[in-house]
Parts: structure tokens; C-alpha cells; sequence
């Protein structure tokens, strides 16, 4: 696996990000890292993410999702914020850890996403507490908020 030295080596692409998120094609929703900051490895609050996921037509969930006016499922946007949130709390010197979705609150979505669309998302650590941790997550399209959400994530 790829050493990552956050954040010096910006972008980072799909094949590095597999270097760090278990997920695999089809479920591997982060495309690019364009911005990383903030925080420690003691304490991640204030680390903040940029990722960035380009919705394409050629992705399996739009077979049925709708036939003829496909939309980007809001359980698929969750979980695109939630990879982008585990993203940010990586931290190359725990490399076992293990980030799991504890929790998702307030979940708004706000515009429909289809094909063609490029979602940034960003994500800030609003809370640690060790093996808990929040973030605040906008997914935006075109500078326009089309989600956000509280993702609760556990760490093992």
C-alpha cells in the first residue's frame, strides 16, 4: 500500500484512496482528495476535507434509479459523505484503525444530482471523543448545497 503523507501530496486519486478505504469498485465513491487540513492525530477536530465525486452515467444504481430520469440515490450521497468523512479522519500512523458509520443526523437533501454533475464534498470534524467522532458534511454541486448531514463514525 501507498504511504499518503497528508497533506502534502494533493490531489489524491482513486488508486491512492484505495490505499486507505477498504471500499472497491462499485462502492468506492471518492474520485479525488482536493484539499486536506486541520486537526492532529490526538485530537482530529477542525480537520477539514475537500473530496471530490463525479456522477456518471454508466454507474449501476442508475439502471433503476430512475429508468429515463436518473438521480444519484440520497443512501448513495450518505455514504459518498460518509467515505469523505473517513477520508479525514485517516491517520497514516493508526493505519489499523477501522471507521464505521455509527450514526447519520439531519439529513437534508436539497437538489436532485444526475449524471454529468461533479459533487464536492466537504466535511469538518466537529467532535472527538476518541472512538467517537462528528462531522459535519455539505455535498455541493456547482457552489449549491444539493445535501448535508451529521455522520456519526465509530473507530475501532
Amino acid at each position: 500500500m501507498a504511504e499518503i503523507d497528508f497533506p502534502k501530496n494533493l490531489p489524491v486519486y482513486a488508486s491512492e484512496i484505495e490505499s486507505i478505504l477498504p471500499h472497491r469498485y462499485p462502492f468506492l465513491l471518492i474520485d479525488r482528495i482536493l484539499e486536506l487540513s486541520g486537526g492532529t492525530s490526538e485530537n482530529r477536530v477542525g480537520r477539514k476535507i475537500k473530496a471530490q465525486k463525479n456522477i456518471t452515467f454508466n454507474e449501476p444504481q442508475f439502471t433503476g434509479h430512475f429508468p429515463g430520469n436518473p438521480v444519484y440515490p440520497g443512501v448513495m450521497m450518505i455514504e459518498t459523505m460518509a467515505q469523505a468523512s473517513a477520508l479525514a479522519a485517516y491517520d497514516p500512523i493508526k493505519k489499523t484503525e477501522k471507521i464505521y458509520i455509527a450514526s447519520i443526523q439531519n439529513a437534508k437533501f436539497r437538489a436532485p444530482v444526475i449524471p454529468g454533475d461533479v459533487v464536492e464534498i466537504q466535511s469538518e470534524c466537529t467532535k472527538d471523543r476518541g472512538s467517537m467522532i462528528i462531522f459535519s458534511c455539505q455535498a455541493l454541486v456547482n457552489s449549491k448545497v444539493v445535501a448535508e448531514a451529521e455522520i456519526w463514525a465509530k473507530i475501532f
